[in-house]
């Protein structure tokens, strides 16, 4: 039986903390993952943008940066200005990836949200990634109202990440995983 989990939370709660523990752990019992991870990007003690890696490449990228140069239209979220090349080679196509390995496999997608939205390739690749079956583990931004992130909602077993749940959330979240003999 695959598993469907989301988390969802406050900004800054602990989302990508709480995956990036999952991922090692499931990955010291044999369990294989793949996906995409984000990270912030800090200059001196300040957040000026979002990294994004391939859970199994280790290639990474710049999600979206105050100061990022792009060729073409500039998308905006905010203050930061989204990268769309590295969010589609890097990011869709993590995800892209992990769907065509063999079963079984834990597909992590961190994060959906506005910045992820705005790429079609993304949006693609996780609907394709939802309608694969495979077991996920996906963030989603708690205010959006995007279909994906409602699809989501509806679709997953949703945990919401708080100060009092997030220490023991990844615990939870692999005990979920264990159990159906992913």
């Amino acid at each position: 039986m695959d598993i469907r989990i989301g988390i969802t939370g406050k900004p800054r709660i602990g989302k990508s903390t709480i995956i990036k523990a999952v991922i090692k752990r499931l990955k010291a019992e044999g369990i294989a993952v793949g996906g995409m991870l984000t990270a912030d990007i800090q200059e001196g003690g300040r957040r000026v943008g979002f990294s994004l890696e391939d859970i199994n490449t280790g290639e990474k990228g710049i999600l979206a940066h105050v100061r990022h140069r792009q060729t073409g239209p500039k998308v905006k979220v905010g203050k930061y200005i989204v990268n769309l090349t590295d969010l589609d080679s890097i990011g869709a196509n993590s995800i892209k990836n992990a769907l065509a390995q063999p079963d079984p496999i834990i597909i992590i997608v961190d994060e959906i949200g506005p910045m992820e939205l705005k790429s079609k390739r993304f949006i693609e690749a996780v609907e394709e990634a939802i309608e694969s079956g495979k077991s996920m583990l996906v963030s989603v931004h708690q205010r959006s109202e995007h279909e994906l992130v409602k699809r989501v909602k509806k679709e997953f077993e949703m945990f919401e990440v708080t100060h009092e749940n997030r220490d023991e959330m990844a615990n939870c979240i692999v005990q979920r995983f264990r159990g159906s003999e992913v």
